[in-house]
């Protein structure tokens, strides 16, 4: 349904699974064991998993906090996209990877809900992308200090208002872990 022509393959993103982003997020471990049995399925079914990895001040690029976490382990075969911007498009190479690849779905996993998950999925819709989040497959942590609902809340309500998401020739949705299929 993807408005980018010649683009019928689809790819796993996993956006900032590092350990400086989610070792306070609200599920960590679950959300983590269910981006890896993602990440089995897709490579089963021989999918482009696409790493992206966040720098910054807080996240200075080869320290541990910059790591992925020991979890997940990425493929040497496997793209890795570095970005500086909530929108995993802003700035990187992640078009010239998914074109390069025929891309055209996305299914978005990672965190942080409410900062570059968010930012990703509305910047992939308005490049002509369908993107899909997967429900239980995303996190973030506790920003109720500067006024933030709670992380279950911030991450329900994603869930909630991107399953109808929808915008001319591209679709958003939600999927569980267990429904999703490559």
């Amino acid at each position: 349904m993807t408005t980018l022509t010649d683009r019928p393959n689809t790819a796993l993103l996993i956006i900032d699974v590092q350990n400086g982003v989610v070792s306070s997020s609200h599920n960590r471990d679950g959300v983590v064991a269910n981006i890896n049995a993602l990440i089995d399925k897709a490579r089963t079914a021989d999918v482009p998993v696409v790493w992206v990895q966040h720098s910054d001040e807080e996240l200075e690029y080869g320290s541990e906090t910059w790591q992925y976490v020991p979890e997940l382990a990425r493929q040497d075969s496997e793209p890795l996209v570095h970005k500086k911007y909530p929108d995993s498009f802003e700035e990187t190479d992640l078009e010239s990877v998914l074109a390069e690849r025929k891309v055209g779905r996305l299914i978005v996993t990672g965190a942080q809900t409410d900062v570059c998950i968010r930012s990703t999925l509305h910047g992939a819709i308005v490049r002509g992308y369908d993107a899909t989040l997967v429900a239980d497959a995303h996190t973030t942590e506790d920003l109720s200090k500067y006024g933030a609902p709670a992380p279950e809340q911030v991450i329900a309500h994603t869930n909630l208002y991107w399953r109808w998401h929808s915008a001319p020739g591209r679709q958003g949705g939600t999927v569980e872990t267990a429904e999703v299929t490559f």
